[in-house]
């Protein structure tokens, strides 16, 4: 007495050709998906270009300013001054670069705003035109079944 073993694949080939499935819904998800994932990693790596410039600029900033202290003075009160000087500048760049770097955060936090609220309004306008092809479909359908 033996017995067949039933052949898988035609019955999973039979089983999904019965439900045919849209790709190109999974498609489009993915097209939409890379290119939001794109245009949101350039906003963030322009927002690091930015903040490194920035951070450069400063570092350079400071390191010329270091040097006046180093150099060698004949009064011990030109130390103090060159001290003094240098952290009053040192006080004025750092409220610029922070300044600079709130510039920075906010121009990425308003482009990414923009992003997901064009992304939001897309799937809103996606979701809208499914529901009115679904609507339309089943409608069609419940006419010619009624017309049977």
């Amino acid at each position: 007495m033996a017995t067949m073993t039933p052949d898988m694949t035609t019955f999973f080939k039979d089983i999904l050709g019965a439900y045919p499935v849209d790709t190109k819904f999974y498609q489009d998800a993915f097209d939409n998906s890379a290119a939001m994932n794109e245009k949101m990693t350039k906003v963030a790596l322009q927002a690091v270009q930015q903040s490194a410039d920035i951070s450069n600029k400063w570092t350079k900033e400071t390191l010329g300013k270091i040097s006046t202290i180093a150099k060698a003075k004949t009064d011990p009160a030109d130390y103090a001054k060159a001290l003094t000087d240098f952290a009053s500048a040192q006080a004025e760049a750092t409220a610029e670069n922070i300044a600079a770097f709130a510039e920075v955060a906010k121009k990425a936090q308003m482009e990414t705003v923009e992003l997901v609220m064009a992304a939001g309004k897309e799937a809103t306008q996606d979701a809208t035109d499914a529901v009115a092809k679904a609507t339309k479909d089943v409608n069609a359908s419940a006419k010619k079944a009624a017309a049977k």
